[in-house]
């Protein structure tokens, strides 16, 4: 479990560093530049990310649990991923509807990914990873609207045919992901018994 928390020290907070420490980010890429920030932020978030991995694993084997989800609740979190790939893949293509109307759906995404593992998953590790990013996503969304708002932001729509490619990759992502990836690098079919 100590792998665990570790990794997510290390990857929520270095994604955080934005949100909550903006002044002292950018005191620090002006001291050593930008690309050598990029370089310890990519760094941090590469350990982290081993780290929460593996930990995880280790964590999973030796899970202890906090309650017994019913095996349809796989089914759920299947479905409410959908729309969290939705908002996710809208984050990277910037003008679609979704970006526009939501500012952020990166955070979004990632809220609705840790309710539905949550829901799914009974496991205090589970509740350790999840419920941490679950926290990270309502906070990032927050302070991201509120600086919008303080510097007035507009998003400019660019039309249907980036709402048509967010639909496309979304939905062939979702799809390899939930019937193929997810059993192969998780070990878990969200759709299997």
């Amino acid at each position: 479990m100590e792998l665990l928390i570790l990794g997510l020290v290390l990857f929520v907070g270095g994604h955080s560093v934005n949100l909550f420490a903006n002044h002292w980010r950018n005191s620090m890429v002006e001291k050593v530049g930008l690309l050598p920030w990029k370089g310890l932020y990519s760094l941090f978030a590469i350990v982290g990310l081993v780290c929460m991995v593996y930990g995880y694993g280790e964590a999973r084997a030796e899970a202890q649990y906090l309650w017994q989800p019913p095996v349809w609740t796989r089914h759920i979190a299947a479905l409410l991923t959908l729309p969290a790939f939705f908002l996710l893949f809208a984050s990277q293509i910037p003008g679609n509807r979704l970006q526009v109307a939501t500012g952020h759906p990166m955070y979004l995404g990632i809220k609705l990914w840790a309710l539905a593992h949550i829901i799914a998953n009974g496991g205090l590790h589970d509740v350790l990873l999840f419920g941490t990013f679950l926290i990270w996503g309502i906070a990032g969304f927050a302070v991201s609207r509120r600086r919008d708002k303080v510097a007035g932001t507009v998003r400019e729509y660019k039309g249907l045919m980036r709402d048509g490619i967010t639909l496309v990759v979304s939905l062939g992502a979702w799809a390899g992901f939930a019937f193929w990836a997810h059993a192969v690098l998780i070990g878990v079919p969200p759709f299997g018994a």
